[in-house]
């Protein structure tokens, strides 16, 4: 196996968020400890090989560290190409792939372990009709009929060999059932992931990402569970047989009767089984829409918070939920009529049977009756088992439906690209009669009539309109847009750097090699190149920074120039450049320009799409694009005078620069304090000195902050030991405050009371033996059997139901509890958690408390009670026995807790491994187009299947360790079970009367199923509860300020001036980080234009953040028109303020839903908002018009639209205070224009705050901000500054104007 890359390292060691110095290969799993695949008979037939870790655990809390490697056949590695080969040759393609067919491979690629969980299955079921079988000779011996010497300690022998041939088939069976289990949902879940990465754009559209990972987490999962339920079909037949056989020696006749019942029970189940699968799929369909929403609005939980949206978003979410919960509670109320039903067929049969025996006069001795009993008592196995039976197959149904529904998506062509041999061709990029569309069934192609040659070593320049087609050139030639006609040839290996930039959880060193090997020497040129020295001195860890989702933690700029180091250091032959500049400061673009594209990668193949005409020049080749077409291409001056559209840009950029300078010599001074020595923003000069002195310090001091430095994203927090009892505490009396829970125990304890009652009085009613007369008549018998079965029944369906309403209610508090909390936690919270952390608490967790946990929790109680009635009907005939059950109980709990600490654990490593798998894939979504171009499919596979081994080794080795504690529990139980036959048989007829004796062995033949049941359930439990504790460390997450204070409300008519001023500014992003601002102050007029400029990294967006508290100050303060913005509500300050995003962002929806989300406006308002964003025009060529549809992320809008929409927001919305953060980076510059003058004209009166790397969009601003490393460099209008030849806006805006004129290469 190929040695581990650092950044698979850093994803397998927890959650993409710590490094890890250990041995990578050893991240695998202790090899030291005994594995399955290397075990000894002995050590395989009792689960000893699985000791060595249980001994580790109890030693000390496990970590993944400690738990063995899998073997080969249980490896994604191992089974996932075989699996695929094998889908492959049966389907022709993937894309064939059918549910039948599906199933049918997943069966032939494991039906060794499925036949062998079979043959276990089988042996089970036979030696558990042994005891059943001997009852009624044991009662005859204890009579007095001795068949033969020494028979009693014979059937002794019999009964204890067929109880542990029982205990030892179970066991394995159960274990199979696991390991089967966990090689089918890898398989599933790798599948799923390698289909991901070859979606074509539609098919993406189709599934959403929440979607797909549903997929993985909930259908894989339950597939995989389902092997549980693979025999039971076959084995209820079996145990039906075996049944009526045993009913046929002891009833006769009446076995017909029982059989007619039985079959009666199980047609019963049809109607309800085929309600059941209908409310499950409307479950999950109501659960995927959920999740979808959830997903979208995590990954944009900023924006939200930046417009006070989230409680309107929350409100969203919360009604898809409603919409689950009303399928959730016809599914809930389904399950419990149907525990009702077949709960209560034993009896049912029971009685059908004793009453046919009346009627056809079929003597009842207490012997016979006995054996009916238990036998009844097993046959409830089958009859229990197969509500769930049935419901799994109907819920397995659906998930493989919709695996293979997936599966079946279109893919990307394959034949978009022909690849030539390096060296085979002159020619790098040959695109003929090219037509391509993003959606095959649109009348109007994306691209029409494309023809470009790019020749080897050529910089080829992409400019035009928004949305003319210039991200998609650039896709085309990836693969990416499906192709109509034409040819594209491609010569070389390519690198990609999009638009918006792709980064993954990790360090930046990773990121940048992607995967390949380390070269000092060229990483260090790299990062010089993309100016990245500087920002690595200033984060705490230099390139061994780990960046958060999405690289949260970094600034656009810093994002943008990973990217392109990224891509550089690939050393590929064709570059992409989709409008990288864009989001860096003038300085660094050029920089980026000059040392990137025209040094070191003057001797590639460069194509770039850029805005900023100042690039333009040193191209060897510009192409103009208009609606999907090149209207224009030549060398800069030829097209200059060639054409319109090229023309226009050109004039567009040079009228902005021009027109800024111009009006910066005919403005007045504006009245305004600033920070230049004459006038030290009206500070006395004490204080102003004290100020700097304090700026000073702290500069003097920043090595002294190093010590609290810390990375972002921390691991995600496992709690250690035993799952706490107020975990449990608290789901119990979540609902009704726990009301519901003695009811539901009084139910429990009358239905176990009712239950011995009928079988203690059928037993006690019938005479030993037919010589006997009976003292009851059968009538009486009869009466009294039925009035205490339908006593049974009554509190059966009482139970079943009000656990069902209170685990409902539990499950629907947590749910808004959770959410709730979620949505008010602070922005840290979000930049410090992947998204795969709240969205498998969403999905998997809360799956658990709908669906597992509250019929587990009163299971529990259920067979305790059961267990305490067993041992009282034992005791009734051999006090005795307390002699051996005290040290066998304490044997249990000794090993019950020996156990747990090991379980817990293991159960835990599966919770928190399962969230990589997630964010893995959610990531490789985001940025498949980047993996496509770089050719790195499958390093990303190997990834995911790493990611897949590591969370089914603990899920693999949890059930090895629970089998291994039930193997003892059951050595145990039989011993008890064993000392109550030898002192029965060796002093026979001295304690108790022979039909008492028999009841009490009936009872014990079930001691060990009881015992196994009560782990199991509780073992289950405690891993499942994890769930509860999990969601519950969400409902306690430290919240963002209130909302709104009602005591502290601002006017309606706030702000009314617009004035923010600015005090000592302190911010830092978490008490372990450093900090940011380091005590700014200043004031923004009200009315007046500030440009807020500075080097990527500098505090500029950080500033932005705290004026709309996502970042509260640690020191200072911010007053808006005199009130300070701390001592009011968080939502009425975010209402009042409006700001266009660094990101532009849309929501899946509508035009409407995204321009006015809360309902606020008319249609009127928006169309005119949508006029005034130049949108108009674009909205009535759609279909639908304002309720035209617009896919997950905006995916359908072209980024500059996208920009146009949230411009479109700010203008309904009429604030006194407008932020522009980078908001035109992703236009040309004609539509910069129009959005700067759009700004001018209706937001006259406003305070308006632009961050803008473009000189132009700062220029004619009324004051100019610089900032440096979080501190105020320099803070006057732009004609003073600009004055002083020496200020560093002037050598920003001469380097502009220089760069504007000439371009680099002069």
């Amino acid at each position: 196996m190929a040695k581990l890359s650092p950044l698979e390292e850093t994803l397998l060691n927890g959650d993409s968020c710590t490094s890890s110095k250990s041995d990578p290969i050893k991240t695998k799993g202790n090899e030291n400890l005994n594995r399955n695949s290397n075990a000894g008979f002995f050590n395989i037939l009792t689960f000893s090989w699985i000791s060595p870790l249980i001994t580790v655990g109890n030693e000390r809390t496990l970590n993944h560290e400690d738990i063995p490697r899998l073997g080969t056949d249980d490896s994604a590695y191992g089974i996932f190409q075989t699996f695929r080969s094998k889908l492959q040759s049966e389907c022709g393609s993937v894309r064939n792939v059918t549910t039948l067919k599906l199933a049918k491979v997943l069966f032939l690629s494991t039906w060794q372990g499925i036949f062998l969980s079979g043959l276990f299955a089988f042996l089970y079921t036979c030696a558990s009709y042994v005891g059943p079988f001997l009852i009624d000779i044991l009662v005859q011996y204890l009579n007095g009929e001795h068949m033969f010497k020494n028979e009693g300690y014979v059937l002794t022998a019999a009964f204890v060999a067929a109880k542990l041939l029982e205990s030892l088939a179970d066991r394995h069976c159960m274990f199979r059932f696991q390991q089967v289990g966990v090689q089918i949902q890898s398989k599933l879940v790798a599948m799923i992931y390698a289909k991901g990465l070859t979606l074509s754009c539609q098919s993406m559209e189709v599934h959403s990402t929440g979607e797909i990972i549903n997929l993985m987490t909930v259908d894989a999962s339950r597939i995989g569970e389902f092997c549980w339920y693979m025999h039971r079909p076959w084995m209820c037949v079996l145990q039906v047989a075996l049944a009526l056989l045993i009913l046929y020696r002891s009833v006769g006749v009446a076995s017909i009767a029982a059989l007619a019942a039985t079959v009666i029970v199980m047609f019963l189940n049809h109607p309800v089984a085929s309600l059941q699968e209908k409310f499950q799929g409307k479950v999950m369909e109501s659960k995927d829409n959920r999740m979808k929403a959830t997903s979208e609005i995590l990954k944009n939980m900023r924006i939200l918070k930046l417009q006070a949206w989230e409680m309107k978003f929350l409100s969203k979410i919360i009604q898809l939920r409603k919409t689950e919960e009303i399928w959730l509670k016809k599914f809930l109320a389904g399950s419990a009529v149907v525990r009702f039903v077949f709960h209560n067929a034993p009896t049912f049969i029971a009685v059908v049977t004793f009453g046919t025996c009346v009627l056809v006069g079929i003597p009842l001795e207490s012997g016979k009756v006995l054996s009916a009993l238990a036998t009844f008592r097993i046959l409830q196995m089958p009859i229990y088992g197969l509500p769930d039976t049935v419901t799994m197959i109907a819920q397995s149904r659906i998930s493989l439906e919709r695996i293979a529904s997936f599966l079946r998506l279109e893919e990307l062509q394959t034949d978009v690209v022909e690849k030539l041999p390096w060296g085979s061709s002159d020619k790098a990029v040959e695109l003929v009669d090219g037509n391509f569309s993003w959606d095959l069934s649109s009348s109007n192609p994306t691209l029409k009539n494309i023809n470009l040659t790019v020749f080897h070593g050529t910089r080829v320049a992409v400019c035009g309109t928004v949305g003319s087609g210039k991200s998609s050139l650039l896709s085309c030639i990836i693969g990416e847009v499906p192709k109509i006609s034409g040819s594209l040839k491609i010569c070389g290996t390519k690198a990609y750097v999009s638009q918006s930039p792709w980064i993954q959880s990790g360090k930046i060193e990773e990121n940048i090699l992607f995967g390949k090997e380390m070269d000092r020497e060229k990483y260090e040129r790299v990062l010089e190149a993309c100016s990245l020295k500087k920002d690595l001195e200033v984060l705490p860890f230099g390139d061994q920074t780990i960046v958060g989702e999405k690289g949260i933690n970094l600034s656009g700029g810093q994002k943008q120039r990973v990217q392109i180091a990224r891509a550089i250091y690939q050393d590929a032959d064709i570059y992409l450049f989709d409008d990288p500049f864009s989001a860096v400061d003038a300085h660094t673009g050029s920089h980026l320009f000059k040392e990137c594209l025209l040094d070191l990668l003057k001797s590639k193949t460069v194509i770039y799409v850029t805005h900023q005409v100042e690039f333009l020049p040193d191209a060897d080749l510009i192409l103009v694009m208009r609606e999907g077409r090149i209207t224009q291409s030549g060398k800069f001056n030829d097209i200059l005078r060639s054409g319109t559209d090229f023309m226009e840009l050109v004039d567009a950029h040079r009228a902005a620069l021009s027109s800024s300078i111009k009006s910066l010599e005919r403005r007045p001074t504006f009245k305004q304090q600033s920070t230049t020595k004459e006038n030290k923003n009206s500070l006395t000069d004490f204080e102003y000195e004290e100020n700097e002195e304090n700026i000073h310090d702290k500069k003097d001091n920043k090595d002294d902050t190093n010590e609290s430095k810390g990375q972002l994203v921390q691991e995600e927090e496992r709690e250690k030991g035993r799952v706490g009892f107020n975990v449990y505490w608290k789901y119990i009396t979540t609902a009704y405050g726990g009301a519901l829970v003695p009811f539901i125990l009084l139910a429990q304890i009358l239905t176990v009371g009712f239950q011995i009652a009928s079988n203690y009085w059928m037993t006690v009613a019938t005479p030993v033996s037919g010589t006997a007369e009976p003292d009851i008549g059968s009538l009486t018998l009869m009466l009294v059997y039925v009035a205490l079965a339908i006593g049974s029944s009554i509190f059966t369906l009482a139970r079943a139901f009000i656990a069902v309403i209170a685990g409902y209610k539990t499950a629907t508090v947590l749910f808004s509890k959770m959410h709730f909390c979620v949505f008010r936690a602070p922005i840290s919270f979000f930049d410090a958690t992947p998204s795969g952390r709240i969205l498998n608490r969403a999905s998997t967790d809360q799956s658990e408390l709908d669906m597992s946990i509250p019929s587990l929790v009163w299971a529990i109680t259920l067979n305790l009670i059961q267990i305490f009635g067993n041992i009282v009907i034992i005791s009734q005939a051999v006090w005795q026995v307390f002699l051996v059950l005290i040290p066998v109980m304490a044997a249990c709990i000794w090993y019950q807790r020996y156990y747990s600490a090991s379980a817990r654990e293991l159960a835990r490593l599966v919770g928190t491994c399962q969230a990589p798998v997630i964010q893995h894939f959610s990531e490789t979504i985001s940025g498949s187009t980047t993996i496509k171009c770089f050719e790195q499919e499958s390093r990303f596979n190997d990834i995911n299947m790493k990611l897949i081994d590591r969370y089914s080794q603990p899920k693999l080795y949890s059930a090895a360790a629970i089998e291994w504690l039930n193997f003892r529990l059951d050595i145990l139980s039989t011993l008890t079970f064993a000392f109550c036959l030898v002192f029965l048989i060796s002093f026979p007829n001295s304690f108790t009367a022979p039909g008492i004796a028999g009841l009490a062995v009936t009872y014990g033949l079930n001691l060990n199923s009881l015992q196994t049941n009560i782990i199991w359930f509780l073992c289950t439990l405690e891993n499942k509860i994890i769930s509860v504790e999990r969601i519950l460390q969400y409902t306690s997450l430290p919240s963002e300020a209130p909302l709104v204070i009602k005591d502290n409300q601002p006017e309606y008519y706030w702000p009314s001036f617009g004035e923010v001023h600015i005090r000592d500014l302190q911010v830092r992003y978490a008490p372990h980080l450093p900090i940011v601002l380091r005590g700014l102050t200043c004031t923004f007029t009200a009315g007046s234009k500030t440009g807020i400029v500075g080097r990527t990294g500098s505090g500029k967006t950080t500033l932005v953040q705290t004026l709309f508290r996502l970042v509260e100050p640690v020191a200072g303060q911010i007053l808006i028109d005199s009130i300070n913005i701390t001592s009011i509500g968080i939502h009425d300050l975010r209402s009042r303020l409006s700001i266009i995003p660094q990101e532009p962002t849309m929501f899946e929806g509508t035009v409407r839903s995204n321009l006015d989300p809360l309902e606020e406006y008319t249609d009127e308002q928006i169309w005119q908002a949508l006029e005034m964003c130049q949108l108009g025009d674009e909205v009535r060529k759609k279909e639908g018009r304002l309720d035209s549809i617009v896919t997950e992320n905006g995916e359908n809008w072209s980024m500059g639209q996208r920009q146009l929409v949230c411009l479109g927001r700010v203008l309904l919305k009429k604030s006194k205070i407008l932020v522009l953060d980078e908001a035109t980076a992703s236009v040309d510059t004609a539509t910069d224009n129009i959005i700067q003058q759009t700004v001018k004209h209706h937001f006259a009166e406003c305070t308006v705050l632009t961050i803008a790397h473009r000189i132009t969009s700062i220029i004619d601003s009324d004051m100019v901000l610089f900032l440096n490393q979080g501190l105020i460099e320099e803070y006057d209008s732009p004609k003073k500054l600009l004055k002083n030849k020496s200020s560093s806006l002037a050598l920003l805006v001469a380097e502009y104007t220089r760069r504007s004129d000439s371009g680099f290469g002069n």
